[in-house]
């Protein structure tokens, strides 16, 4: 099994898949999707996906939808969105109903993605750890509660 943080790269446009492949297959473990279905297939076979980086325009789903998707399916991941075609509504809509950590123009530039996918696994992982501390909280506001009840019927006793 590999270390290496697992980067899902979404564009309908098969060239760009294969340069960033190309490009990250050494750093990242890649996956890529031609489609928003694919991705998501994907996505159920490696839920530990912490970073998805999506084109805007493709021919079945738009970047923004495949995102609202991903927000309500699989919420941890890390959301980037790249297109060509930038426009204020999309930008708000990738903001608002996509929940993106980046909005990057095509065609992309190695330097700029590289530093942009460093900075989503930061936050991935300080996420992380708030979701591990408040399932730890939770555990132990759990075993009080518990602890109180059998108190509370030693004392009734």
């Amino acid at each position: 099994m590999s270390n290496k943080i697992k980067v899902l790269y979404v564009d309908d446009e098969e060239n760009n898949l294969m340069s960033f492949k190309a490009c990250f297959r050494i750093k990242y473990q890649v996956f890529i999707a031609i489609s928003a279905k694919e991705a998501l297939n994907i996505l159920e076979k490696n839920p530990d996906i912490q970073v998805v980086i999506t084109d805007q325009r493709m021919p079945e789903v738009t970047g923004v939808e495949f995102l609202k998707q991903l927000v309500d399916l699989y919420p941890f991941p890390i959301r980037i969105m790249l297109t060509g075609f930038a426009n204020f509504t999309d930008t708000v809509d990738a903001v608002n109903l996509g929940k993106i950590f980046a909005y990057l123009n095509k065609p992309w530039e190695e330097p700029l993605l590289d530093a942009t996918i460093q900075k989503a696994i930061l936050k991935y992982a300080e996420e992380e750890e708030i979701r591990i501390k408040a399932k730890r909280t939770e555990s132990a506001e759990r075993s009080a509660d518990q602890m109180e009840f059998i108190l509370r019927q030693e004392l009734l006793s």
